[in-house]
């Protein structure tokens, strides 16, 4: 792969291609955004080497999409219309069934491979884009029967070079299951913060007496909104059912406070300990 185009200059595109460059320095990497200054930081950063535009694609021996989750159902179609026989098309979407339903039937069916590597940060734009972020990262991918062979070992590869760990699922599944471990997390941090900078008007207040667990925590609530509403809109039903969910739990702790039942939510606590073995086990 000679010429890759990154749609979408950003965290996720930006951090690709700067590995890419860094494993396969004979790459031309080509930038395609909607923000001008997106592009213009990317160049200036060396995270991209040219400007290009969707007029472009016919020559990309890669395209990587990652863009938010409503424009890439709108303009995956487009991108396959214009690329070459071919041409391998991949998204980083957090959101997979949507995406997938969009070219289900699009004649170049086969020349596109739906991922979500679950990696980032709560920074965005080029300037958040950093080198080794994938490194042990798991990479899920989604309906791998549907992209042709030779299309599929060009990708692996490149996943496998740049430190990445993959798992295969079906969209419907990894959107159910990223609802918990990932869109939950995110709604919990904004929700803190909303409360926080609610109860806590002094901002000095907040500033001085949030130690490194509320940090952590908030981390979060700094994700990018432009990003996050269209994934929680796609994935509306299963947000909704990890909700009501973590609803359920906080009504039980509230209620054991209110009775004084600190016995049981010592174990409440102590058994959900057990997680940090779970995520011992993943690292």
């Amino acid at each position: 792969m000679k010429k890759i185009y990154m749609i979408g200059i950003g965290l996720i595109g930006g951090s690709f291609a700067i590995d890419i460059k860094k494993h396969f320095p004979e790459v031309v990497i080509y930038g395609i955004d909607t923000n001008e200054n997106h592009l213009n930081n990317a160049k200036e950063l060396g995270v991209i080497d040219e400007k290009a535009t969707l007029a472009d694609l016919e020559n990309a021996d890669l395209v990587i999409v990652s863009i938010p989750v409503d424009v890439t159902v709108t303009l995956l179609p487009i991108i396959l219309d214009k690329i070459s026989e071919n041409s391998l098309v991949i998204d980083a979407g957090s959101t997979k069934e949507a995406i997938c339903k969009a070219v289900e039937h699009h004649p170049k069916r086969r020349n596109f491979l739906a991922c979500h590597p679950i990696a980032g940060t709560e920074k965005s734009g080029p300037t958040a884009a950093i080198s080794g972020l994938y490194v042990g990262k798991t990479n899920i991918i989604c309906e791998v029967e549907k992209t042709t062979f030779k299309l599929q070992e060009k990708a692996l590869n490149l996943f496998s070079t740049i430190g990445m760990r993959i798992r295969y699922m079906d969209p419907v599944s990894h959107d159910k299951h990223i609802a918990y471990v990932s869109h939950l997390s995110h709604i919990s941090a904004f929700m803190l913060g909303k409360t926080v900078i609610n109860k806590a008007k002094n901002e000095r207040d907040i500033f001085d007496m949030a130690g490194s667990g509320f940090e952590s925590t908030v981390r979060l609530a700094k994700s990018s909104p432009a990003m996050w509403t269209p994934i929680f809109k796609q994935n509306k039903e299963n947000v909704i059912e990890t909700l009501d969910a973590y609803i359920n739990n906080l009504k039980r702790f509230k209620e054991l406070m209110e009775r004084d039942n600190f016995s049981e939510i010592f174990n409440e606590m102590e058994n959900t300990n057990y997680i940090k073995q779970i995520l011992n086990g993943i690292k």
